[in-house]
């Protein structure tokens, strides 16, 4: 089969498309055949060599997020499974090529008129939204900054926060034409990366929900009402200063709440539970999903450019 791999850390030149063995499904996995492939902010880090300290290397496969039919089935997976369409989730890679494995507990059936690309463009990305909002305990009329609202996670939490009836709904993003997006998803208020530009907009917020943390972290802080949580749900630009624990103090009589959120933490069956619905509201319009692009597998590195060059909107798919 064919299968994209890290052949050095790096920039997207270090990716190759290469023949490989195909996976063979063992006790409780099973084998598809991917019809598509979520390509991510996570895919981008550990092919930098950002992440070498969680175990990623160099010859590493990525792509933790498919659809597509499965195939074969190893042992103890009900058979029933064969010739399904699913979603899946890989764990820590090997999604990006033709076939991969998923353990059983780990994939969703597809709704008839969900296409692969929307299920891996909605996937994750909105278990992560959903949980986030859950874990800064959001509430209607509570108002919500998204940091970061172009990216896949950031475009649900957009649309998740506005369903629930948020009193105002900001997004920090690059660009007028991106905002005009985000305002026909839900948002109230488009900010430019640092947090200015639209003055309407609220001058604090009850929860700020971070994709993008780095250097100007702090500052989102100072953001927040009395009382208001910060979750962190990303990193895309590298991790917050070292002293960024001195701003929360600083706010001490504020009462201000900072976390962290990986979905690792939520367990399957509310995972699944979760995810079954909102495919089932994407199936019937009731959200949207996102493609920037799809792009054959033999153009992954065209799609990381596109991310590293921060010219996606949604979420780019690779296709077999």
């Amino acid at each position: 089969m064919k299968a994209v791999v890290i052949r050095t850390f790096g920039g997207p030149e270090g990716l190759a498309v290469i023949d490989l063995p195909a996976p063979v499904p063992a006790a409780g996995q099973v084998l598809i055949t991917t019809e598509a492939i979520g390509v991510g902010g996570v895919d981008a880090l550990i092919r930098s060599g950002a992440l070498a300290a969680y175990g990623f290397t160099e010859g590493h496969v990525p792509g933790g997020e498919v659809a597509g039919t499965v195939t074969a089935v190893g042992d103890g997976v009900d058979t029933s499974w064969l010739g399904r369409r699913v979603w899946a989730f890989t764990g820590t890679g090997g999604g990006c090529a033709e076939q991969a494995v998923a353990p059983v507990e780990q994939i969703l059936p597809l709704p008839a008129h969900l296409s692969a690309a929307d299920a891996v463009t909605l996937g994750n990305s909105g278990v992560v939204a959903h949980f986030a909002l859950a874990h800064a305990r959001f509430g209607p009329g509570e108002s919500v900054l998204v940091r970061g609202g172009a990216g896949g996670i950031g475009i649900m939490t957009v649309q998740l926060a506005a369903r629930g009836g948020a009193g105002a709904v900001a997004v920090t993003t690059s660009s007028a034409g991106r905002g005009e997006r985000l305002r026909g998803l839900g948002a109230t208020h488009v900010l430019d990366r640092s947090g200015a530009g639209d003055g309407d907009a609220p001058a604090g917020y009850d929860v700020v929900i971070d994709v993008v943390a780095g250097a100007d972290m702090p500052s989102f802080l100072d953001r927040l009402n009395p009382n208001g949580r910060l979750v962190a749900v990303g990193m895309v630009a590298g991790p917050p200063p070292a002293d960024f624990g001195m701003s929360l103090m600083a706010a001490f009589r504020r009462s201000l709440s900072f976390a962290t959120f990986s979905a690792d933490t939520v367990g399957a069956a509310e995972r699944r539970a979760v995810m079954t619905e909102q495919f089932a509201a994407a199936n019937r319009g009731g959200l949207d999903t996102v493609v920037h692009a799809s792009l054959p597998l033999e153009q992954a590195v065209r799609a990381h450019r596109k991310m590293d060059a921060g010219e996606v909107f949604g979420r780019i798919v690779l296709t077999p």
